[in-house]
């Protein structure tokens, strides 16, 4: 079976312009500003600020409680959440906490919650805040028990004093106002010019203050640290983004509809699949779900593509793989697939 050019030729286009949506719209107001965010949690903040909640010797009613309710501050879709939980994992956090704050923050930010209760009803609103909670505790301990030896030793890098510089507080509330504004502004409508305007000066009062309380060292590691993370990750998540643009098109989504209605655990199952492989961009999945819902999609596969595709997505499991290693990785995206898939098949049983 040979494949057309003029086909190929189009798929091959569509990939670009994927990309080219992307970049355009996502990199330059989120994940930008998540590499900043992330280098100055790898470099500037002192290890034990980060392990007094995310280390692994830190009390699990603590780490896990801050790291399922943090996602709750961001506004951010799987690949920008990549660069900051690979700031946080560098620095030493458990794995068990990190896999939490990886599957809560995109999961459960507050926009989403809400334009999803908006569109899709209430009741899948609160089902998506709960469920995401709860099941990142869950994801997370199990990656602890699975993966976590007690008293093992973990790798510390540069850091330049080990209380912590007293600034980096006022900086990181800096860094999370840069990356979460853009959000904000346009889930209140505003134009994309105004947007720009508005954002231009949370930047510039940003790298002013950075420059006037942080020496040139510290500036150095911080910008060494950025750009070390922006070429472990972009590579990849682009060359995810670009596929996925494609698998999206080829992807008849009248038969995907057809498989993924009722509650039954295969048709959950298939949502969770379809929502790992697919790329949704931060509040996209909400309007496409809604698509699906129309064609004939259940409650609880909805709810199973709401858990697992924000968390996951083709471009976000090659980078976490690279991140975690293949081995911890696959047992992350597996778990998360798994949980979703159960998670929607008692929500959606609940509701028959």
């Amino acid at each position: 079976m040979t494949l057309d050019p003029d086909y190929l030729m189009y798929l091959f286009s569509v990939g670009l312009q994927s990309l080219q949506e992307y970049l355009a719209l996502h990199v330059l107001m989120c994940l930008l500003p998540a590499f900043f965010l992330a280098g100055a949690i790898a470099s500037l903040f002192s290890k034990e600020s980060v392990l007094k909640f995310f280390g692994a010797d830190t009390p699990k009613y603590i780490s896990y409680t801050v790291a399922a309710a943090s996602g709750c501050l961001l506004a951010v879709c799987s690949c920008t959440t990549l660069p900051l939980f690979a700031g946080i994992y560098k620095r030493g956090a458990g794995i068990g906490p990190a896999t939490t704050f990886l599957f809560s923050a995109p999961a459960i930010n507050i926009l989403a919650v809400v334009y999803t209760a908006k569109i899709l009803g209430y009741d899948l609103g609160a089902a998506r805040a709960f469920s995401a909670v709860l099941l990142s505790v869950v994801i997370g301990m199990t990656m602890s028990l699975v993966y976590e030896k007690k008293g093992a030793e973990q790798r510390s890098i540069k850091t330049f004093s080990q209380e912590g510089h007293k600034h980096t507080v006022e900086l990181f509330i800096l860094l999370i106002a840069v990356l979460v504004a853009p959000e904000i502004m346009s889930a209140w409508k505003w134009k994309y010019t105004t947007q720009i305007i508005a954002w231009i000066p949370f930047i510039g009062i940003t790298a002013y203050l950075s420059l006037k309380w942080f020496s040139k060292e510290e500036l150095k590691s911080w910008m060494g640290e950025t750009w070390f993370l922006i070429k472990q990750i972009t590579p990849l998540l682009l060359l995810g983004v670009f596929f996925a643009g494609i698998i999206v098109e080829v992807l008849p989504k009248e038969f995907v509809a057809s498989l993924v209605g009722g509650s039954s655990l295969s048709s959950n199952f298939i949502s969770s699949i379809a929502g790992a492989l697919m790329y949704f961009s931060t509040l996209t999945e909400v309007p496409i779900i809604k698509a699906l819902t129309l064609l004939g999609m259940g409650k609880g596969p909805s709810l199973a593509m709401l858990l697992a595709g924000p968390a996951l997505s083709l471009p976000s499991m090659i980078v976490i793989n690279r991140i975690m290693g293949a081995k911890k990785g696959m047992t992350y995206i597996s778990l998360v697939v798994l949980i979703a898939t159960a998670s929607g098949y008692v929500f959606g049983t609940m509701f028959a």
